[in-house]
């Protein structure tokens, strides 16, 4: 992704996830392309690479809080769309706090250089930011004190997402593949925001998770188009997932 300047910085949508197999995949963007455009912030297919570094508490509370449906729920995590460039301690990433309020799905974020983002979520210190950025900053810090967040969990995958037109505004559709995790004890060193610390597989290389996020409704076309690929929603946490992978290998116990 080769321009953060113009992401927003909240918004408010309704996110629908589907995993299916490689092939049913294809079959399904063949149909998407008559409709959608690739992300002109990917290559020219719309497509790039992203990892998320998630927090959470010694008890694992956002883990339970997913598995057990709570119906309000907050994840902090640090997000890093990669680009060309080198990697690099001065390199922008979102901190972000990502809320679920029944079936909608709340952002709200902050761009900040690497070392403030660690800064502020492992060291618990106040960078210097954006006049805009300040509620969002001391939700987040409020939020890493109230539950002694902690780095957790490293995820990186390979993003592909095509974008509504004019009568789609809002509409996105994203294709996630080559997924891997790792974890940690709360070492933020052990979890660089790199490909290089997610080792294991999250999925294996066969799946496919597709996710539909739009502002409001879902077209009526595109109802009709998940239906006829016989898609199947499923309630499905990246995270937890690599919480559970860990937990079963022995790396984890929560």
């Amino acid at each position: 992704m080769t321009n953060l300047s113009h992401i927003v910085r909240s918004f408010n949508r309704f996110e629908l996830k589907y995993l299916v197999t490689l092939r049913q995949a294809e079959r399904f963007r063949q149909n998407l392309r008559a409709y959608l455009t690739p992300d002109e912030n990917g290559n020219g297919g719309g497509a790039y690479e992203l990892s998320s570094l998630y927090f959470d508490s010694p008890d694992y509370r956002c883990y339970w809080e997913k598995m057990d449906g709570i119906r309000l729920r907050r994840k902090l995590r640090i997000r890093r769309y990669e680009t060309d460039a080198p990697f690099t301690e001065e390199t922008l990433v979102f901190v972000e706090i990502k809320q679920r309020v029944d079936r909608v799905t709340q952002k709200r974020r902050a761009l900040l250089p690497y070392h403030e983002a660690l800064q502020l979520c492992c060291k618990r210190e106040i960078p210097s930011h954006a006049p805009e950025d300040s509620a969002v900053i001391e939700e987040i810090a409020a939020l890493l004190w109230q539950y002694n967040l902690r780095p957790t969990s490293l995820i990186h995958y390979r993003r592909e997402a095509w974008m509504g037109g004019d009568y789609d505004i809002g509409l996105r559709v994203t294709f996630d593949t080559e997924m891997r995790y790792g974890v940690s004890l709360g070492d933020p060193a052990a979890l660089r925001l790199d490909s290089s610390t997610a080792e294991h597989e999250l999925f294996a290389p066969t799946w496919v998770i597709i996710e539909i996020k739009v502002n409001e409704r879902i077209p009526y076309w595109l109802t009709e188009m998940v239906a006829a690929h016989n898609l199947t929603l499923v309630r499905l946490s990246k995270y937890c997932r690599s919480i559970e992978l860990a937990q079963s290998s022995g790396a984890l116990g929560c």
